[in-house]
């Protein structure tokens, strides 16, 4: 073991023992009759979902068109489907590896060193789905008391589950101008003070699109290993990225040696259009998996056999797939702006990645109440920018990942229905 490796596992190990010994503190001077925090006080602080609150309100409603939630119309393509139908056949129904089985993850290493370097099956783990990753990555990294700093908009899984944990967020917005979303980076490295356990980071991002630079993240990168801060990349959507002729968007993977503090989460819902499968995936350093290993077992045991063969097949034989699939976005995403631009008051730019537009809509200053007038009266299914944070407020968010002529239906409804609500 390296002395770096010895660090780190001391300060896992510090981490737990000063919890534990600041809840004992806590416990000795609480008043006689006061109630102590507990874990019930997080979940009932959690914000809820608003994209299923509008979804929930959506459904019932007769011809409505969903593009609230993040994923293609399309089925998962039949040689993934095949895969699993015979994995079932053969009878793959038993428990796994807390870390998945062992050619998945060999496919795994192979798919993301082809990516972005070399990568050995021992520094890769199989989840549960890609938030079931990132809730494991924060179990291992962040607790009670812990500072963690996220990059806004964001998707409000990533604020709300180191809450969960008792750790406090504290958040560094995008701006948005005449070029869309933009990272103030001086503002991001003065969040990173040496009180901070974890960056969480999504890019490309969801809501907005927005895709962080190679500049920025050696830049971010730099500053968390100056401080010893912890960094989690979800990189769920680096596959569907537009901003040039490379295959994936640029990552943390791409800079740093597996042995570092960062810790990238990702999914096999996206690029392969498994977003009912709950599948996904963590790269992060050799030297956690044992302990990550333990957060599996205690949380879902193991991923199912079958859909673990099915992500075998997606990395090993999905590459043409995943290359259609994104020029089919590309050529949808600009469909949608061009046709949301034709619409006054509408403010929409392309995103250089993700599978969403983030656009300004007059009335979107209370979204979540425009969202459900929407469907309500014009059976049109928008996410409301407040989903993913204060940042978000004054804009929806729409998936394209469909046809054209679902396209065109949408902005059909979204155009009457401003019609009939003219801006004040």
């Amino acid at each position: 073991m390296s002395e770096s490796e010895g660090a780190v596992i001391s300060e896992l190990g510090a981490l737990g023992d000063a919890q534990g010994s600041a809840q004992a503190g806590s416990r000795s001077v609480r008043a006689e009759g006061e109630r102590a925090p507990n874990a019930r006080d997080a979940v009932r602080a959690l914000r809820p979902s608003q994209i299923r609150e509008v979804a929930n309100a959506g459904f019932g409603v007769p011809d409505v068109l969903p593009f609230w939630f993040g994923e293609s119309d399309q089925v998962t393509p039949q040689f993934i489907r095949d895969a699993a139908s015979r994995a079932l056949a053969d009878g793959a129904t038993f428990y796994t590896h807390n870390l998945g089985i062992a050619p998945l993850r060999e496919a795994l290493a192979g798919y993301v060193g082809k990516l972005h370097g070399a990568t050995r099956p021992a520094e890769i783990a199989v989840t549960s789905a890609g938030v079931n990753a990132l809730m494991l990555a924060t179990q291992l990294i962040a607790g009670a008391g812990d500072r963690v700093v996220a990059v806004t908009p964001l998707w409000p899984n990533l604020v709300e589950i180191p809450k969960i944990l008792g750790a406090t967020v504290e958040t560094v917005a995008l701006t948005y101008g005449v070029n869309g979303w933009t990272l103030d980076l001086d503002r991001l490295l003065a969040a990173l003070t040496p009180g901070t356990r974890m960056l969480m980071i999504n890019s490309p991002n969801n809501p907005t699109g927005w895709v962080m630079t190679r500049e920025q993240q050696q830049a971010v990168l730099d500053r968390c290993r100056q401080l010893g801060i912890w960094l989690v990349a979800d990189e769920v959507y680096e596959r569907l990225y537009y901003g040039d002729d490379a295959a994936v968007a640029p990552s943390f993977l791409d800079l740093a040696t597996r042995d570092e503090r960062v810790i990238a989460v990702n999914s096999f819902s996206k690029a392969w259009l498994m977003t009912g499968w709950r599948l996904g995936w963590i790269v992060a350093p050799e030297r956690l998996m044992e302990d990550l290993g333990k957060l599996v077992e205690y949380n879902t045991s193991c991923a199912p056999s079958f859909v673990q063969m099915a992500g075998i097949a997606a990395v090993t034989d999905g590459e043409q797939f995943t290359q259609s699939l994104v020029a089919d976005l590309r050529a949808s995403r600009d469909y949608l702006v061009t046709a949301l631009q034709q619409i006054p008051g509408i403010d929409v730019r392309a995103p250089a990645g993700s599978m969403y537009l983030f656009f300004r809509l007059p009335g979107a200053n209370r979204s979540l109440e425009l969202c459900k007038a929407l469907v309500r009266e014009s059976a049109l299914g928008l996410a409301p920018g407040s989903a993913f944070g204060p940042e978000g407020e004054g804009f929806v968010r729409w998936c394209y990942a469909c046809d054209t002529a679902r396209l065109d239906a949408g902005v059909a409804r979204l155009r009457a229905f401003m019609e009939a609500h003219p801006a004040e």
